[in-house]
């Protein structure tokens, strides 16, 4: 096979390639002190920096509308420009809330940001990829850096348990999806997306080898975004995890998972007529998955696990979009995908903000932020209250937020596919979460001021940052 690539290819990649430079300077300023963490505000600021640098590289290339690179292996259509830039978003806020939080502001910060930067670059490489394999490489790169980021915490006892209980289970995970792919690979021939989409329709009838390895694909990735029964460890590891760490990964990772997952799914795989089987079992897993996540959650007292419950919850309403889009196929799925992609930023934006606030009211790295702790501070920090409170009522979906328009959104394209029994379970699960989201308002602005947490500190990077997701929250809701 031939190997060549030109400049073109390059260029296109030159964000990766940014953010690997920058990724390396905190590690040398580092070397050449003697091995001493200086200021974290220096190494943030190199990562923020190479984060801003790669978003403008980006841009040059944002409207290439479908070019491909490096023999088809990369592909450059629009999902890959808004979310590529949505990952490196959700980066810079992530570096930022990392600054000021006791549990990742440690003497190897130089390595935190390094190892950050490197997993947004294998983040980047699965949503940019049209090859399965060249997408499961992104992925791995992009765990072997969680699992050391989570392991990297100052808090000693939850953050080992978490790293190690998701280096098992997503390896496991990761295992079954290659197999998947091994099989898809087998049957036909070839492991880039755009050819087996040219016979995937055909081989859901009559390969079971095919037919497998799309099952086990899918099961692969159905953990990697915590679709029920595949969504135990996410929980856990998210309380474990650096608060800052965990809104990484609700936000970033869920969404280009759920890229791939889409890309896979829009092969012509459940346009096919005998893979009706395969959409009925997709939407009971959308379905149990809005269920069990918004019922799991109202019986939390952890904020960060009541949140970690609700991005399960999220995940069953994206996964709605998801199947909208697979069971339209090819170049016909932009309705489902738009509503995929615009759910996937309006979730990050809401989700950063709910995980910064709770990151501004740690008071150290092993302390937990429990509902109940909430109780008056709409009386003791009416600002801090309000952001809460805008935030919540995002999640719930309520309007005028931007989280009401991405679940506009995906029910409007479900309904187009009409999905509408899978609808009907997307509303009912919805009036379920009212419940828990409107708990923390009820104690913030109704219980009596008992004294409880506050923000600790000085904080502002984070206070900042976090003023700035409820803005757009509450202002791109009432523009839109």
């Amino acid at each position: 096979m031939d190997v060549n690539f030109g400049l073109f290819d390059l260029w296109v990649v030159s964000p990766l390639i940014a953010l690997f430079l920058f990724s390396i300077l905190p590690l040398t300023i580092k070397v050449l002190s003697q091995n001493k963490e200086g200021n974290p505000f220096i190494p943030m600021t190199i990562g923020v920096l190479g984060v801003v640098v790669a978003a403008a590289l980006m841009g040059t290339f944002r409207d290439l509308g479908g070019a491909v690179a490096f023999q088809q292996s990369l592909v450059f259509d629009s999902i890959s420009s808004q979310v590529g830039f949505l990952v490196l978003a959700v980066t810079a806020v992530a570096l930022i809330f990392s600054r000021e939080n006791l549990a990742t502001k440690t003497g190897q910060f130089s390595e935190f940001v390094f190892l950050l930067l490197n997993a947004a670059i294998g983040m980047l490489v699965v949503i940019w990829s049209n090859d399965l394999i060249i997408a499961f490489i992104g992925i791995e790169m992009m765990s072997l850096c969680l699992y050391v980021l989570i392991a990297l915490s100052r808090e000693e006892r939850l953050s080992k348990e978490s790293a190690f209980k998701y280096f098992v289970l997503s390896s496991f995970a990761s295992a079954i999806m290659l197999y998947g792919f091994a099989f898809i690979y087998g049957s036909v021939g070839s492991t880039y997306l755009n050819e087996i989409s040219t016979l995937g329709a055909s081989l859901m009838g009559t390969s079971y080898i095919f037919l497998l390895g799309v099952v086990l694909s899918i099961v692969g990735l159905a953990f990697k975004v915590a679709l029920v029964p595949f969504h135990a460890w996410a929980a856990d590891v998210y309380q474990g995890s650096p608060t800052p760490l965990t809104a990484f990964m609700a936000t970033g990772v869920k969404a280009v998972s759920f890229v791939l997952f889409a890309r896979v799914l829009m092969s012509e795989v459940l346009v096919a007529p005998s893979a009706e089987v395969l959409v009925n079992a997709l939407q009971w897993l959308a379905v149990m998955t809005m269920m069990v996540g918004n019922i799991a959650a109202i019986g939390q007292s952890d904020f960060k696990r009541m949140l970690a419950y609700s991005s399960v919850a999220h995940s069953g309403y994206v996964m709605m979009g998801v199947i909208a889009a697979g069971l339209v196929g090819g170049a016909g799925a932009g309705a489902g995908l738009s509503a995929v992609v615009f759910y996937l930023v309006a979730y990050s934006v809401m989700t950063l903000g709910a995980f910064g606030m709770i990151s501004l009211l740690e008071k150290r790295e092993d302390s937990q932020v429990y509902i109940e702790d909430l109780k008056g501070l709409g009386q003791r920090n009416p600002w801090m209250a309000l952001f809460i409170a805008v935030f919540m009522l995002a999640l719930a979906g309520i309007p005028p937020t931007l989280g009401f328009f991405g679940k506009f959104y995906v029910f409007m394209a479900a309904i187009e596919q009409q999905l509408y029994w899978l609808v009907f379970w997307g509303l009912l699960s919805s009036a379920i979460g009212l419940y828990y989201y409107l708990r923390p308002i009820v104690l913030m602005y109704m219980a009596e001021d008992v004294r409880g947490i506050d923000v600790v500190g000085s904080r502002h990077l984070t206070s900042f940052a976090v003023a700035m997701t409820a803005l757009i929250v509450l202002f791109a809701g009432l523009l839109l």
